[in-house]
Protein backbone atom coordinates (compact mmCIF):
# COMPACT_ATOMS: atom_id res chain seq x y z
CA UNK A 1 0.00 0.00 0.00
CA UNK A 2 1.01 3.25 -1.11
CA UNK A 3 1.96 5.79 1.97
CA UNK A 4 -0.32 8.69 1.92
CA UNK A 5 1.03 12.10 1.20
CA UNK A 6 0.34 14.97 3.63
CA UNK A 7 -1.70 16.61 0.87
CA UNK A 8 -3.91 13.41 0.41
CA UNK A 9 -4.49 13.00 3.78
CA UNK A 10 -5.58 16.27 4.08
CA UNK A 11 -7.97 16.24 1.54
CA UNK A 12 -9.55 12.67 2.33
CA UNK A 13 -10.10 13.98 5.95
CA UNK A 14 -11.89 16.79 4.36
CA UNK A 15 -14.10 14.43 1.96
CA UNK A 16 -15.15 12.35 5.08
CA UNK A 17 -15.86 15.15 7.47
CA UNK A 18 -18.32 17.14 4.54
CA UNK A 19 -19.93 14.06 3.66
CA UNK A 20 -23.15 14.06 4.68
CA UNK A 21 -24.73 11.73 2.65
CA UNK A 22 -22.84 8.46 1.50
CA UNK A 23 -23.98 5.71 -1.58
CA UNK A 24 -21.99 2.47 -1.56
CA UNK A 25 -21.48 0.17 -4.61
CA UNK A 26 -20.85 -3.25 -3.93
CA UNK A 27 -20.57 -5.73 -7.03
CA UNK A 28 -21.75 -9.27 -7.44
CA UNK A 29 -18.17 -10.83 -7.12
CA UNK A 30 -18.06 -9.45 -4.18
CA UNK A 31 -21.26 -10.20 -2.34
CA UNK A 32 -20.99 -13.48 -4.20
CA UNK A 33 -18.96 -16.80 -3.85
CA UNK A 34 -16.96 -18.29 -6.39
CA UNK A 35 -19.78 -20.84 -6.88
CA UNK A 36 -22.32 -18.13 -7.72
CA UNK A 37 -24.14 -18.08 -4.31
CA UNK A 38 -24.70 -15.25 -1.84
CA UNK A 39 -21.80 -14.42 0.52
CA UNK A 40 -24.27 -14.23 3.47
CA UNK A 41 -21.08 -13.43 5.84
CA UNK A 42 -19.95 -10.88 3.61
CA UNK A 43 -23.57 -9.24 3.82
CA UNK A 44 -23.38 -9.51 7.28
CA UNK A 45 -19.80 -7.24 7.38
CA UNK A 46 -21.32 -5.03 5.23
CA UNK A 47 -24.39 -4.38 7.09
CA UNK A 48 -22.31 -3.81 9.99
CA UNK A 49 -20.14 -1.04 8.50
CA UNK A 50 -23.08 0.39 7.06
CA UNK A 51 -25.14 0.76 10.38
CA UNK A 52 -22.01 2.15 11.66
CA UNK A 53 -22.46 5.17 8.82
CA UNK A 54 -26.10 5.27 9.99
CA UNK A 55 -24.86 5.89 13.23
CA UNK A 56 -23.06 9.30 12.65
CA UNK A 57 -26.54 10.56 11.19
CA UNK A 58 -25.20 10.50 7.57
CA UNK A 59 -27.83 9.27 5.30
CA UNK A 60 -26.53 5.71 4.22
CA UNK A 61 -27.36 4.36 0.88
CA UNK A 62 -26.35 1.02 -0.12
CA UNK A 63 -26.42 -0.01 -4.02
CA UNK A 64 -25.87 -3.55 -4.59
CA UNK A 65 -25.83 -5.98 -6.96
CA UNK A 66 -25.85 -9.82 -6.93
CA UNK A 67 -29.40 -10.32 -7.51
CA UNK A 68 -28.60 -12.39 -10.53
CA UNK A 69 -25.31 -13.98 -8.65
CA UNK A 70 -28.01 -15.14 -6.03
CA UNK A 71 -30.31 -16.52 -8.19
CA UNK A 72 -27.92 -18.54 -10.00
CA UNK A 73 -26.71 -19.88 -7.01
CA UNK A 74 -30.66 -20.62 -5.83
CA UNK A 75 -31.60 -22.21 -8.95
CA UNK A 76 -28.39 -24.47 -8.97
CA UNK A 77 -27.29 -23.33 -12.77
CA UNK A 78 -23.81 -23.21 -13.48
CA UNK A 79 -23.52 -20.37 -15.90
CA UNK A 80 -25.43 -16.97 -16.44
CA UNK A 81 -28.43 -17.45 -19.25
CA UNK A 82 -28.05 -15.41 -22.41
CA UNK A 83 -31.52 -15.02 -22.99
CA UNK A 84 -33.75 -11.92 -21.77
CA UNK A 85 -36.78 -13.80 -20.11
CA UNK A 86 -34.30 -16.38 -18.26
CA UNK A 87 -32.37 -13.69 -17.16
CA UNK A 88 -35.18 -11.55 -15.61
CA UNK A 89 -36.31 -15.13 -13.76
CA UNK A 90 -33.29 -15.72 -12.34
CA UNK A 91 -32.89 -11.67 -11.09
CA UNK A 92 -36.20 -12.13 -9.57
CA UNK A 93 -35.93 -15.29 -7.74
CA UNK A 94 -31.92 -14.09 -6.83
CA UNK A 95 -33.84 -10.41 -5.13
CA UNK A 96 -35.44 -12.36 -2.97
CA UNK A 97 -32.16 -14.19 -1.37
CA UNK A 98 -30.50 -10.98 -1.41
CA UNK A 99 -32.88 -8.28 -0.03
CA UNK A 100 -33.57 -11.03 2.68
CA UNK A 101 -29.78 -11.44 3.19
CA UNK A 102 -29.37 -7.44 4.22
CA UNK A 103 -32.74 -7.23 6.43
CA UNK A 104 -31.86 -10.01 8.60
CA UNK A 105 -28.00 -8.64 9.06
CA UNK A 106 -29.05 -5.06 9.72
CA UNK A 107 -31.80 -6.04 11.90
CA UNK A 108 -28.87 -7.21 14.18
CA UNK A 109 -27.96 -3.93 14.56
CA UNK A 110 -31.54 -1.96 15.16
CA UNK A 111 -31.89 -1.39 11.67
CA UNK A 112 -34.48 -2.49 8.52
CA UNK A 113 -33.82 -2.93 5.27
CA UNK A 114 -35.72 -1.33 2.44
CA UNK A 115 -35.91 -2.78 -0.96
CA UNK A 116 -35.67 0.24 -3.92
CA UNK A 117 -35.92 -0.91 -7.41
CA UNK A 118 -35.31 1.19 -10.30
CA UNK A 119 -34.81 1.60 -14.10
CA UNK A 120 -33.62 4.43 -15.56
CA UNK A 121 -37.30 5.72 -16.90
CA UNK A 122 -37.60 6.23 -13.09
CA UNK A 123 -35.15 9.04 -12.85
CA UNK A 124 -35.57 10.10 -16.44
CA UNK A 125 -38.79 12.49 -15.63
CA UNK A 126 -37.99 15.41 -13.51
CA UNK A 127 -41.24 14.52 -10.95
CA UNK A 128 -39.83 11.04 -11.19
CA UNK A 129 -36.43 11.86 -10.20
CA UNK A 130 -37.39 13.96 -7.54
CA UNK A 131 -40.07 11.51 -6.19
CA UNK A 132 -37.32 8.64 -6.05
CA UNK A 133 -35.01 11.68 -4.25
CA UNK A 134 -38.23 12.30 -1.80
CA UNK A 135 -38.58 8.51 -0.91
CA UNK A 136 -34.66 8.10 0.26
CA UNK A 137 -34.56 10.84 2.49
CA UNK A 138 -38.06 9.68 4.02
CA UNK A 139 -36.51 5.75 4.63
CA UNK A 140 -33.25 7.36 5.92
CA UNK A 141 -35.67 9.63 8.39
CA UNK A 142 -37.14 6.32 9.72
CA UNK A 143 -33.62 5.37 10.52
CA UNK A 144 -33.73 2.27 7.47
CA UNK A 145 -30.86 1.99 4.89
CA UNK A 146 -32.28 1.85 0.94
CA UNK A 147 -30.81 -0.76 -0.64
CA UNK A 148 -31.02 -0.30 -3.99
CA UNK A 149 -31.03 -2.24 -7.12
CA UNK A 150 -31.61 -2.32 -11.04
CA UNK A 151 -35.12 -3.56 -11.25
CA UNK A 152 -33.97 -6.20 -13.62
CA UNK A 153 -36.84 -8.50 -13.57
CA UNK A 154 -38.87 -5.81 -15.86
CA UNK A 155 -35.90 -3.89 -16.91
CA UNK A 156 -35.67 -4.77 -20.50
CA UNK A 157 -32.15 -3.43 -21.48
CA UNK A 158 -30.16 -3.81 -17.68
CA UNK A 159 -29.27 -6.90 -18.24
CA UNK A 160 -27.94 -6.44 -21.80
CA UNK A 161 -28.13 -2.53 -20.36
CA UNK A 162 -30.04 0.34 -19.46
CA UNK A 163 -28.06 2.52 -16.67
CA UNK A 164 -25.02 0.53 -17.90
CA UNK A 165 -24.25 -1.36 -14.82
CA UNK A 166 -25.16 -0.73 -11.16
CA UNK A 167 -21.81 1.58 -11.01
CA UNK A 168 -23.30 4.56 -12.94
CA UNK A 169 -26.55 3.83 -11.47
CA UNK A 170 -24.63 4.27 -8.29
CA UNK A 171 -23.14 7.72 -9.49
CA UNK A 172 -26.95 8.98 -10.29
CA UNK A 173 -28.46 7.68 -6.57
CA UNK A 174 -25.49 9.86 -5.24
CA UNK A 175 -26.40 12.26 -7.64
CA UNK A 176 -29.92 12.77 -6.19
CA UNK A 177 -28.28 13.43 -2.41
CA UNK A 178 -26.83 16.27 -0.60
CA UNK A 179 -23.05 16.73 0.05
CA UNK A 180 -23.04 13.09 -0.94
CA UNK A 181 -19.76 10.45 -0.94
CA UNK A 182 -19.90 7.62 -3.78
CA UNK A 183 -17.69 4.64 -2.28
CA UNK A 184 -17.41 1.91 -4.94
CA UNK A 185 -16.47 -1.57 -3.50
CA UNK A 186 -14.91 -3.83 -6.24
CA UNK A 187 -12.63 -6.72 -6.37
CA UNK A 188 -9.18 -4.75 -6.81
CA UNK A 189 -7.90 -2.35 -4.67
CA UNK A 190 -8.19 0.57 -6.72
CA UNK A 191 -6.82 2.17 -9.69
CA UNK A 192 -3.60 1.20 -10.63
CA UNK A 193 -0.88 2.47 -13.39
CA UNK A 194 -0.64 -0.95 -14.68
CA UNK A 195 -2.10 -4.31 -14.58
CA UNK A 196 -3.18 -5.00 -10.48
CA UNK A 197 -1.44 -8.24 -10.28
CA UNK A 198 1.34 -7.06 -11.51
CA UNK A 199 3.45 -6.68 -8.61
CA UNK A 200 5.42 -3.95 -10.41
CA UNK A 201 2.17 -2.12 -10.78
CA UNK A 202 0.84 1.14 -8.58
CA UNK A 203 -1.91 1.54 -6.72
CA UNK A 204 -2.96 5.73 -7.53
CA UNK A 205 -4.09 6.73 -3.50
CA UNK A 206 -5.73 10.08 -5.26
CA UNK A 207 -7.21 11.26 -8.62
CA UNK A 208 -7.50 14.75 -9.12
CA UNK A 209 -8.86 15.07 -12.57
CA UNK A 210 -10.49 11.88 -14.93
CA UNK A 211 -9.04 12.32 -18.39
CA UNK A 212 -7.81 10.42 -21.14
CA UNK A 213 -4.75 9.03 -19.59
CA UNK A 214 -6.49 8.01 -16.67
CA UNK A 215 -9.40 6.07 -18.55
CA UNK A 216 -6.61 4.23 -20.52
CA UNK A 217 -5.65 2.49 -17.20
CA UNK A 218 -8.79 0.71 -16.95
CA UNK A 219 -8.63 -2.54 -16.67
CA UNK A 220 -11.53 -4.39 -17.27
CA UNK A 221 -11.91 -8.34 -16.35
CA UNK A 222 -14.25 -11.20 -17.92
CA UNK A 223 -16.14 -12.82 -15.71
CA UNK A 224 -19.62 -14.98 -16.02
CA UNK A 225 -21.57 -13.07 -13.33
CA UNK A 226 -21.20 -9.49 -13.60
CA UNK A 227 -20.86 -7.01 -15.91
CA UNK A 228 -19.23 -3.79 -14.29
CA UNK A 229 -15.56 -3.23 -14.49
CA UNK A 230 -13.07 -0.66 -13.79
CA UNK A 231 -13.90 1.42 -16.84
CA UNK A 232 -17.57 1.61 -15.89
CA UNK A 233 -16.23 2.43 -12.47
CA UNK A 234 -14.08 5.61 -13.89
CA UNK A 235 -17.22 6.58 -15.75
CA UNK A 236 -19.21 6.55 -12.48
CA UNK A 237 -16.97 8.44 -10.77
CA UNK A 238 -16.23 10.84 -13.64
CA UNK A 239 -19.60 11.02 -13.29
CA UNK A 240 -20.01 11.31 -9.67
CA UNK A 241 -17.00 14.29 -9.38
CA UNK A 242 -18.70 16.13 -11.67
CA UNK A 243 -21.85 16.67 -9.48
CA UNK A 244 -19.21 17.61 -6.41
CA UNK A 245 -18.96 14.44 -4.81
CA UNK A 246 -15.64 12.90 -4.18
CA UNK A 247 -15.80 9.10 -5.35
CA UNK A 248 -13.31 6.15 -3.54
CA UNK A 249 -13.10 2.93 -5.12
CA UNK A 250 -11.77 0.17 -2.73
CA UNK A 251 -11.58 -3.14 -1.88
CA UNK A 252 -14.79 -4.88 -1.63
CA UNK A 253 -13.31 -7.98 -0.11
CA UNK A 254 -11.43 -6.26 2.90
CA UNK A 255 -13.77 -7.03 5.76
CA UNK A 256 -13.10 -3.74 7.56
CA UNK A 257 -13.26 -1.62 4.26
CA UNK A 258 -15.91 0.93 5.24
CA UNK A 259 -14.61 1.24 8.84
CA UNK A 260 -10.83 2.10 7.78
CA UNK A 261 -12.47 4.76 5.04
CA UNK A 262 -14.34 6.77 7.60
CA UNK A 263 -11.24 6.29 9.65
CA UNK A 264 -9.14 8.05 7.09
CA UNK A 265 -7.05 5.23 6.40
CA UNK A 266 -5.50 5.33 3.34
CA UNK A 267 -7.69 2.49 1.24
CA UNK A 268 -8.64 2.26 -2.23
CA UNK A 269 -8.53 4.89 -4.60
CA UNK A 270 -9.75 8.63 -4.07
CA UNK A 271 -11.10 10.71 -7.10
CA UNK A 272 -11.54 14.24 -6.15
CA UNK A 273 -14.47 16.04 -7.03
CA UNK A 274 -14.40 19.04 -9.73
CA UNK A 275 -14.38 22.60 -8.79
CA UNK A 276 -17.12 23.43 -11.12
CA UNK A 277 -19.97 21.41 -10.38
CA UNK A 278 -23.22 20.45 -11.76
CA UNK A 279 -26.01 20.81 -9.73
CA UNK A 280 -29.90 20.87 -9.31
CA UNK A 281 -31.90 20.54 -12.65
CA UNK A 282 -28.94 20.88 -14.37
CA UNK A 283 -27.65 18.05 -12.96
CA UNK A 284 -30.98 15.62 -13.64
CA UNK A 285 -30.42 17.30 -17.84
CA UNK A 286 -27.21 16.03 -18.05
CA UNK A 287 -27.41 12.86 -16.56
CA UNK A 288 -31.23 11.19 -15.89
CA UNK A 289 -33.23 12.97 -17.80
CA UNK A 290 -34.30 11.34 -21.21
CA UNK A 291 -33.18 12.67 -24.56
CA UNK A 292 -36.20 13.40 -26.86
CA UNK A 293 -34.48 14.77 -29.97
CA UNK A 294 -31.24 16.79 -31.16
CA UNK A 295 -30.18 19.67 -32.75
CA UNK A 296 -27.28 20.04 -34.99
CA UNK A 297 -25.52 23.09 -34.46
CA UNK A 298 -22.79 25.56 -36.89
CA UNK A 299 -19.54 25.97 -36.22
CA UNK A 300 -20.20 29.53 -34.80
CA UNK A 301 -23.20 28.13 -32.12
CA UNK A 302 -21.09 25.44 -30.96
CA UNK A 303 -18.31 27.58 -30.25
CA UNK A 304 -20.44 29.84 -28.22
CA UNK A 305 -22.41 27.15 -26.11
CA UNK A 306 -19.08 25.15 -25.61
CA UNK A 307 -16.78 27.87 -24.85
CA UNK A 308 -18.24 30.67 -23.77
CA UNK A 309 -21.38 29.76 -21.60
CA UNK A 310 -23.83 30.88 -24.26
CA UNK A 311 -27.63 30.10 -24.27
CA UNK A 312 -28.97 28.50 -28.03
CA UNK A 313 -30.24 31.06 -30.80
CA UNK A 314 -31.94 29.47 -33.28
CA UNK A 315 -29.41 31.56 -36.08
CA UNK A 316 -27.02 28.77 -35.09
CA UNK A 317 -29.04 25.56 -35.49
CA UNK A 318 -28.91 23.73 -39.34
CA UNK A 319 -30.66 20.32 -38.72
CA UNK A 320 -33.97 19.02 -35.42
CA UNK A 321 -33.94 15.40 -35.50
CA UNK A 322 -36.74 13.59 -33.53
CA UNK A 323 -40.29 15.23 -32.89
CA UNK A 324 -40.35 16.57 -29.13
CA UNK A 325 -42.67 19.29 -26.90
CA UNK A 326 -41.50 21.82 -25.26
CA UNK A 327 -39.45 21.45 -21.97
CA UNK A 328 -38.18 18.61 -23.62
CA UNK A 329 -34.40 17.07 -23.40
CA UNK A 330 -32.52 17.59 -26.25
CA UNK A 331 -29.10 16.64 -27.08
CA UNK A 332 -26.41 19.06 -28.96
CA UNK A 333 -24.20 18.23 -32.01
CA UNK A 334 -21.14 20.03 -33.73
CA UNK A 335 -20.80 19.85 -37.04
CA UNK A 336 -18.62 17.09 -37.13
CA UNK A 337 -21.48 15.31 -35.33
CA UNK A 338 -20.46 14.93 -31.85
CA UNK A 339 -22.98 15.36 -29.10
CA UNK A 340 -21.25 17.52 -26.57
CA UNK A 341 -24.10 19.35 -24.56
CA UNK A 342 -28.03 18.86 -23.45
CA UNK A 343 -30.50 21.18 -22.64
CA UNK A 344 -34.26 22.14 -22.26
CA UNK A 345 -35.91 22.83 -24.82
CA UNK A 346 -38.11 26.07 -25.27
CA UNK A 347 -39.98 25.31 -28.16
CA UNK A 348 -41.75 22.03 -29.76
CA UNK A 349 -39.65 20.85 -32.52
CA UNK A 350 -42.26 21.82 -35.15
CA UNK A 351 -41.43 25.45 -34.21
CA UNK A 352 -38.02 24.54 -34.56
CA UNK A 353 -37.87 23.54 -37.66
CA UNK A 354 -40.22 27.36 -38.90
CA UNK A 355 -36.83 29.17 -37.18
CA UNK A 356 -33.88 27.41 -37.51
CA UNK A 357 -31.44 29.81 -38.97
CA UNK A 358 -33.24 32.84 -38.55
CA UNK A 359 -32.29 35.88 -36.21
CA UNK A 360 -34.17 35.98 -33.20
CA UNK A 361 -36.25 39.23 -33.87
CA UNK A 362 -37.68 37.32 -36.63
CA UNK A 363 -39.74 34.83 -34.16
CA UNK A 364 -42.84 36.32 -33.88
CA UNK A 365 -42.79 36.88 -37.35
CA UNK A 366 -42.59 33.09 -38.22
CA UNK A 367 -44.43 31.45 -35.41
CA UNK A 368 -47.43 34.45 -34.36
CA UNK A 369 -45.09 34.32 -30.98
CA UNK A 370 -41.79 34.82 -29.29
CA UNK A 371 -41.99 33.29 -25.72
CA UNK A 372 -38.28 32.80 -25.37
CA UNK A 373 -35.43 34.91 -27.04
CA UNK A 374 -33.54 31.34 -27.10
CA UNK A 375 -34.04 27.86 -27.97
CA UNK A 376 -32.34 26.62 -25.13
CA UNK A 377 -31.45 29.24 -22.06
CA UNK A 378 -27.87 28.86 -20.84
CA UNK A 379 -29.16 27.83 -17.74
CA UNK A 380 -30.68 24.67 -18.70
CA UNK A 381 -27.39 23.81 -20.70
CA UNK A 382 -25.16 20.85 -19.66
CA UNK A 383 -22.04 20.48 -21.34
CA UNK A 384 -21.03 16.99 -21.63
CA UNK A 385 -17.55 15.59 -20.69
CA UNK A 386 -15.41 13.81 -23.29
CA UNK A 387 -16.94 9.79 -21.81
CA UNK A 388 -20.89 11.05 -21.24
CA UNK A 389 -22.00 10.52 -24.73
Amino acid sequence: MTTPSPSSAETRRAVIENARSVVVKVGTRVVTTAEGKLDRRRIDLLAAQLSHIADTGRQTVMVSSGAVGAGLGKLGLDARPTGLAQLQAVAAVGQTDLIEAYESSLKKHGRHAAQVLLTASDLRRRSGYLNVRNALTQIHEYGAIAIVNENDSVAVSELMTTFGDNDRLAAQVAGLLSDAMLIILSDVDGLYDGPPEDPKSKRFEMVESIDDRIMAMAQDHSASHSKGGMASKLEAAQVATSHGQPTIIAPGRDDQVLDKIFSEVAIGTLFVPQEKTIRGRRRWIGTSARVAGSLSLDDGAASAVRNNGSSLLAIGITKVSGSFQRGSVVSLHDPSGQEFARGLCNYPSSEVEMILGQPSHRISEILGHRPYESVIHRDNLVLLGPNDT
